[in-house]
């Protein structure tokens, strides 16, 4: 499933030199759920954009929103996701060049002979860093991809994502340089 909602009608400062900014703040949700429990499965969404306007999409913001991995006696379970500007064959993090945000989440559960005890950490880079940056990605080709995989889970997994930017055109040796990072980050 994907939602795209123009919800403002005002433009934002673009402080990128070679961006010109063509729409106003774009919200765009996406939703994906593993194929089959513990199975890396990819959501593809589609941007759009028009590659002969040099169009491309300035990411401003993300939120995730993954379900938590079962809680399996003497288990640990992973939830895994990640939102990338080009299609993965596993979710990766923040570490890889074309993961633009990545979500994490961990729950160990032993038993003993007294009883049972578990513990549940969430990894996730902010889902919108703590500064003010202009932008946080800039995507260049067509696509986004959400990458989910889980480790050790009876069930399926899902998760939804937000990402929040806005339209621009590219001039023409910006816009070459970010289609051919982007094809060398895959």
């Amino acid at each position: 499933m994907v939602n795209i909602i123009d919800s403002s009608p005002f433009m934002i400062g673009m402080a990128a030199k070679g961006l010109t900014q063509t729409s106003s703040l774009i919200q765009i949700s996406a939703s994906v759920t593993e194929s089959a429990a513990n199975t890396f499965t990819i959501e593809q969404i589609d941007l759009q954009l028009n590659p002969l306007d040099r169009e491309v999409f300035v990411v401003q913001a993300v939120d995730l929103d993954l379900s938590p991995p079962e809680l399996i006696d003497n288990a640990t379970t992973v939830a895994a996701l990640s939102l990338s500007s080009t299609r993965r064959t596993t979710v990766g993090g923040i570490d890889f060049p074309n993961v633009i945000a990545a979500k994490r989440i961990t729950t160990a559960c032993i038993s003993t002979l007294t009883g049972a005890a578990s513990v549940t950490n969430e990894y996730m880079a902010s889902d919108s860093p703590a500064s003010n940056l202009d932008y946080i990605a800039i995507v260049a080709t067509n696509d986004f991809f959400l990458n989910i995989e889980g480790t050790l889970n009876v069930g399926t997994l899902g998760a939804n994502a937000r990402m929040y930017g806005y339209r621009a055109r590219a001039d023409a040796a910006i816009y070459a340089a970010l289609v051919q990072s982007e094809a060398l980050s895959a």
